[in-house]
């Protein structure tokens, strides 16, 4: 069953708002600390490194041009490809709420093992939206 092709983007936007929302709090996080930084530490990264607070953020917010690059490009596949379906736009939201659950792991209380729980949920349901594509695509071939 063929869904509105164009609700894939819901997801999709999900996903960068929490990227928006990890740049400003990386930026807060480097703002709070910057006076106590040595002066020339942003130019090359070298030095004293950021206190685990700041980089805890940095890093965040660089995990979001990782995984993320390739539920993106899912997505728009599937829009292109006019195969967004049921299960398409079920396995999105579900790597968009482990992507939300991650995050939250990660810049609260930031246990690893939580969080590498929430990473292999989104992993799962990444691959299953590719795979969901996969056979879409094959049945067209």
């Amino acid at each position: 069953m063929s869904h509105n092709p164009t609700l894939i983007f819901l997801p999709m936007l999900a996903v960068v708002a929490l990227t928006f929302v990890a740049f400003v709090r990386m930026a807060a996080a480097r703002a709070a600390i910057f006076d106590s930084m040595e002066p020339d530490y942003y130019r090359a990264h070298l030095g004293k490194p950021e206190p685990e607070s700041a980089r805890v953020a940095e890093r965040h917010y660089g995990n979001l041009f990782e995984l993320p690059t390739l539920f993106y490009a899912a997505c728009l596949t599937g829009y292109v490809m006019a195969v967004v379906g049921r299960w398409t736009l079920v396995f999105a939201w579900g790597y968009v709420a482990a992507r939300i659950l991650q995050s939250l792991i990660h810049t609260t209380y930031n246990k690893p093992s939580h969080r590498a729980g929430a990473f292999v949920l989104g992993i799962v349901f990444a691959l299953a939206l590719w795979i969901n594509l996969a056979v879409s695509i094959f049945a067209r071939v």
